[in-house]
């Protein structure tokens, strides 16, 4: 009897609290989103109005009373597609880092050791262009030495982001 009276009480009082704490959270992250994201994901219409009051909202005990009231209403939502659009986002967000990384490292290896790492990067990219990524190299290697602002180095850098990024689509 005992048993059954235990199977029927459900989450702890403990569960409810981090479940609580998991969705203030996650409104945190909706109230932080830029326009253009938090647009893009399926949310009521209280919800979405609740989370543009939050962003309005300076006074700190203010602030703080609307991102719980924002929680409540998230108890309401099923939280598991808004997860998964924040961390869809997260993940663009770090594949788009990680291009501009590959890209800053291939100007500056460029830049550095010449026609080397040209012929790597036309071997890795042959639909690059080969005589105007010379011609950028020239002039930013020629910045670089003579100490001017790095306007051929930042061509080069858009020249490398606009190849790398079309060879991987």
């Amino acid at each position: 009897m005992d048993d059954e009276l235990e199977h029927d009480l459900g989450p702890s009082k403990s569960q409810l609290k981090r479940d609580a704490h998991d969705l203030l959270a996650l409104g945190e992250e909706l109230a932080a989103l830029p326009a253009h994201q938090l647009a893009a994901i399926a949310l009521a219409d209280e919800l979405r109005d609740a989370v543009a009051a939050v962003r309005l909202i300076t006074a700190h005990g203010a602030r703080k009373r609307q991102l719980k009231y924002i929680g409540k209403l998230l108890r309401h939502e099923d939280p598991a597609p808004i997860r998964a659009a924040l961390d869809a986002f997260a993940g663009r967000h770090a594949l788009g880092v990680a291009h501009h990384h590959l890209c800053e490292r291939w100007r500056d290896r460029l830049i550095a050791e010449g026609d080397g790492a040209l012929s790597a990067l036309l071997q890795e990219y042959p639909a690059a262009d080969r005589q105007h990524l010379r011609q950028l190299l020239r002039h930013a290697q020629a910045e670089a030495a003579g100490g001017r602002p790095p306007r051929s180095s930042r061509e080069l850098f858009r020249y490398l982001r606009e190849l790398i990024g079309s060879d991987q689509e």
